[in-house]
């Protein structure tokens, strides 16, 4: 069984791929509970068996299905089944994630294409470091194509910037690091830093980009 909190269809919001039309399927649960995070107060689900989720998936017609959360890969297990599946129908595999469960991660990364991985800035979130998960998190995500992104607020500090950024040159400083301002209530906030943010992180990493969350600016879910 897996813990399903919706699924839609919508535009990629978030990173590189923003724009693109997905299916989404939001799973339940978070092995985190940053400050910012707008999941947290949904503790509705649904619960599908394999069949049946994949079926709900199918019917949105979309080549590419993100699956986001909540965390994603604390079901890793059922995932793994389910990804499969969709991967012999043709669909392609787009996981967001917070990065730091790479025992779990290595149960579905065969049948991911796409791998979107946030550092989490303990500035940003209120929550504790997690720099050595998500060093060992992103090693093996770059084995497909991954990118990592990091969301900034008014208080996040320059250096829990620079230690994300450490974090991806270690790895290979080819990664695309997204700089993404918060948003709260649909509304996205205006960062003083950012500009700050992208020099100091551009010094370091060829591919750097503030990329705000265009779903919250279009007004669509």
């Amino acid at each position: 069984m897996v813990k399903i909190i919706e699924i839609f269809s919508s535009i990629q919001g978030e990173g590189p791929y923003v724009g693109e039309e997905q299916a989404f399927v939001r799973l339940y649960g978070c092995n985190l509970a940053c400050k910012f995070c707008d999941e947290s107060s949904k503790s509705e689900f649904t619960e599908y068996f394999a069949d049946g989720l994949i079926g709900r998936i199918i019917n949105e017609g979309r080549k590419t299905i993100s699956f986001t959360g909540g965390e994603p890969l604390l079901q890793a297990e059922s995932l793994r089944e389910i990804f499969q599946v969709l991967k012999e129908k043709g669909s392609r595999i787009y996981l967001e994630t917070n990065g730091t469960l790479k025992d779990e991660l290595l149960k579905v990364i065969d049948y991911v294409d796409v791998i979107s991985m946030d550092v989490k800035l303990p500035s940003s979130t209120g929550c504790g470091p997690f720099w050595r998960e998500h060093e060992d998190f992103l090693k093996e995500a770059v084995r497909k194509e991954a990118f990592v992104k990091s969301i900034v607020t008014p208080e996040t500090l320059l250096s829990d910037i620079e230690r994300a950024v450490s974090v991806v040159e270690k790895v290979d400083k080819n990664i695309p690091f997204i700089i993404q301002p918060v948003s709260y209530n649909g509304n996205i906030e205006k960062i003083g830093a950012l500009g700050v943010f992208l020099t100091s992180a551009s010094r370091r990493l060829k591919n750097v980009r503030i990329i705000p969350q265009a779903h919250k600016i279009l007004g669509v879910k």
